[in-house]
């Protein structure tokens, strides 16, 4: 978490909403669910998920829910969190996660976004073109692609750790090529760890300010059928895959473009996509029937 104070709609200490705590519970024992999955499979025990959850509670409730002008005491922090003041006083700024990307996939999704978006490095489709690893002149070339985004890493050491990764190859005529694995995170990559909490993180947060406003602030709908066949279930699967590279790739054109002409500051933008598909018998969900919408 951030330990910058939060807003002021996030400074009351209670929900305006009657029950809303009550009302929490379901939702959050379906969203926590597969996480315990994941904690379980990746041997993470209950207390040090606990640990972990003690350690948020304290660190959030301490810069999220400062009131303007006043010190934040480990009376208040115990009061809003229920944890005894001792273990307040104990575990203040206790190392809570923090929001950082690290240098090198900063690097790697930077350059790669422009490979995407940039006029001199796409075709006449927006796909990314088979770059030459230099050119002569204004020829776009993969020495060119990294240094448009730095100078401080030489494009050599850039294509050797791609290849090592499987997100470039080589192909007859000695261009680089980016590759598939570029936009998905391999099993033994541990980008997928920053991107698991990054993406979460956004979704998570978009859907909780929803909830907790007067109205909703940010976009975050789904489209939903039940009692699907399989078959039919991967048709979609594939199309909506389609669907949401296409709006992917275009927002990362028209964001890079408007990126050259932007003054810069500590805003942050995030535009994300989920798909997800199970069988009726899975243990997330028992519904069946032919239900269909959007929420």
């Amino acid at each position: 978490m951030s330990a910058k104070s939060g807003s002021k709609s996030a400074n009351k200490s209670a929900s305006s909403e009657p029950n809303a705590a009550a009302k929490l519970h379901a939702p959050l024992a379906r969203l926590l669910r597969p996480l315990v999955r994941l904690c379980i499979r990746s041997g993470m025990t209950f207390p040090a998920l606990t640990q972990l959850l003690r350690e948020l509670f304290i660190n959030v409730a301490e810069h999220d829910f400062a009131l303007e002008g006043k010190e934040q005491t480990d009376s208040r922090v115990s009061l809003l969190t229920g944890i005894h003041r001792k273990e307040v006083a104990r575990l203040r700024g206790a190392g809570a996660p923090v929001h950082e990307t690290p240098a090198a996939l900063s690097l790697t999704s930077a350059v790669i976004a422009r490979w995407l978006a940039a006029p001199e490095f796409t075709d006449a489709k927006g796909e990314p073109l088979p770059l030459p690893r230099t050119a002569e002149g204004e020829a776009p070339s993969f020495e060119q692609l990294v240094a448009s985004v730095t100078k401080d890493v030489r494009p050599r050491a850039v294509l050797d750790e791609w290849l090592d990764r499987e997100l470039v190859r080589i192909n007859g005529d000695d261009e680089i090529e980016l590759v598939e694995a570029a936009f998905v995170p391999r099993g033994e990559d541990d980008s997928k760890w920053h991107y698991l909490g990054r993406n979460l993180h956004d979704h998570i947060a978009a859907a909780a300010q929803n909830v907790s406003g007067p109205t909703p602030r940010f976009l975050e709908r789904a489209v939903h059928y039940n009692g699907l066949s399989p078959k039919l279930a991967q048709r979609l699967e594939a199309r909506s895959r389609e669907l949401a590279m296409e709006a992917l790739k275009t927002a990362n054109r028209e964001a890079n473009r408007a990126l050259a002409k932007d003054k810069g500051g500590d805003a942050r933008w995030n535009f994300g996509i989920y798909i997800y598909s199970e069988g009726e018998t899975s243990e997330d969900d028992g519904e069946g029937g032919k239900e269909g919408g959007k929420a």
